[in-house]
């Protein structure tokens, strides 16, 4: 699969969060500030996750209709098992 530069860019700013996280942690932050941009990140990845599984079932769709390798239905089982399996 051919990740575009916005999912990229979106892992980077997740990156971002994480390092200030960890920041806010080392500068001893309360907890309540801690958990609420642990939760953002956790919501930023879900998305992401979400961007990336929709992205790839078009493309294996596609190219398992045109080679005649699976039937739609049997990838799209395996795109709700990947977001299933994410939480």
């Amino acid at each position: 699969m051919d990740y575009n530069d916005q999912v990229k860019n979106r892992v980077k700013r997740i990156e971002g969060q994480l390092r200030g996280i960890l920041r806010m942690m080392e500068e001893n932050k309360d907890c309540r500030e801690v958990i609420t941009q642990l939760s953002a990140a956790r919501t930023a990845i879900d998305r992401t996750i979400g961007v990336v599984v929709s992205s790839n079932l078009v493309e294996c769709v596609q190219k398992a209709t045109e080679n005649n390798e699976k039937s739609a239905e049997e990838i799209i089982q395996e795109a709700v098992n990947l977001l299933v399996k994410s939480r």
